[in-house]
């Protein structure tokens, strides 16, 4: 788990200085976006599209997984 939020962290981290070193700069996201034939429209459309594939495909495995963790916790043996 620490490992996990440091890695957050870190992540966060660089992308503030990039994004300050990117403002100083006179730069946006648009103008980054239309750079690259993107449109903020477009990108978030993709995102939405994307959860809308993404999440009932997690709960329809999450059916299957979980339960056979489950007992896979419930069959351990038990630690010192």
């Amino acid at each position: 788990m620490l490992r996990l939020l440091s890695a957050l962290v870190k992540i966060g981290l660089a992308s503030l200085i990039t994004g300050a070193i990117l403002s100083a700069l006179n730069l946006s996201a648009a103008e980054l976006l239309a750079e690259i034939g993107l449109t903020p429209d477009r990108v978030f459309a993709a995102l939405q599209e994307g959860a809308a594939w993404a999440i009932p495909n997690i709960v329809l495995g999450s059916l299957v997984i979980v339960p056979i963790w489950f007992v896979t916790y419930l069959l351990r043996p038990p630690r010192n």
